[in-house]
């Protein structure tokens, strides 16, 4: 959402119209998020301060409900040590998922800013065979033009240091999130190609949707620059200026001029901060790290 539709306080040009015309022509839409802190009655609020009204919790889908929909299917009956904010405990209570802090199946970890003794609780608890799992896999999000804010993956990258299991992570590109959100937005009969995931940030938005077979949307108002699209294998079905860009073609009905992605030219890569999300690059059979240097 942000980057997409609005950036820090302010709606994106274009937003306001598009939802409308979504509603108008009751055209199915999903705002899809990795920050698991806030509900979806928060995100409600957010946009209707924000300027966007008429939506309801249903209109989106969080990392936290995507982790909670995934522990679900996958582990009938299991329990939950979780760090995180009330949009990650809200979701994991609303699955019927347990909390237990003495023999938990799962260290679920979320954006918050944990405190030590939560994390060695955690700590001790994978060691006693808890399975480590993340909502997300962003090590850091920004917060502004200027700054940032450590992810969940940050706080995972710590405990897969301290304890040497790897974590898995829901939430944006898993194609676990797609696939949920997908199901959301068709009951169940949504065909994948048939779907739009409109995006900023190729790690996620794009990389998922690709490889789910959705359609792959870059919007060039939030992360990702159009030099940056060289440094990618995958590519976006389509690069926009913005949302804005899309709100003839909805209104009418007539599909836009394709833009497809620019050629790779094979010129010289963008410079990058580090790798902001911990699934960038793929590590298997990692040792636990020595008690000392």
């Amino acid at each position: 959402m942000d980057g997409v539709v609005y950036r820090e306080d302010h709606l994106i040009e274009g937003a306001v119209a598009l939802i409308q015309l979504f509603q108008e022509k009751n055209i199915p839409f999903l705002f899809l998020t990795n920050n698991s802190a806030p509900t979806p009655e928060d995100l409600v609020v957010k946009l209707r301060h924000l300027g966007i009204s008429d939506l309801g919790p249903h209109h989106f889908y969080t990392s936290a409900m995507n982790t909670a929909d995934f522990l679900s299917v996958t582990h009938p009956q299991r329990t939950a040590y979780a760090i995180g904010e009330g949009g990650l405990l809200s979701a994991l209570k609303d699955a019927g998922i347990a909390n237990d802090s003495i023999r938990p199946h799962y260290v679920v970890v979320g954006e918050g800013s944990p405190t030590m003794d939560k994390l060695n609780k955690a700590h001790s608890l994978i060691e006693k065979g808890a399975r480590l799992v993340a909502t997300n896999p962003d090590n850091w999000c920004p917060v502004s033009d200027s700054a940032t804010r450590p992810g969940a993956g940050a706080t995972v990258a710590y405990l897969e240091a301290s304890t040497g299991q790897r974590a898995y992570y829901l939430g944006k590109p898993n194609p676990y999130m797609f696939a949920r959100a997908a199901r959301r937005l068709g009951n169940g009969n949504a065909l994948l190609s048939e779907v739009v995931m409109i995006g900023d940030t190729m790690e996620t938005d794009i990389r998922g949707a690709v490889e789910i077979g959705m359609q792959a949307y870059l919007v060039l108002t939030g992360s990702t620059r159009i030099g940056d699209l060289p440094n990618y294998v995958y590519q976006p079905t389509r690069v926009l200026n913005s949302i804005a860009d899309l709100i003839e073609e909805v209104s009418t009905g007539v599909p836009g001029d394709e833009k497809g992605s620019p050629a790779l030219t094979g010129g010289p890569r963008n410079g990058k901060r580090g790798t902001r999300h911990q699934t960038d690059e793929e590590r298997f059979g990692r040792p636990r790290p020595a008690m000392t240097r």
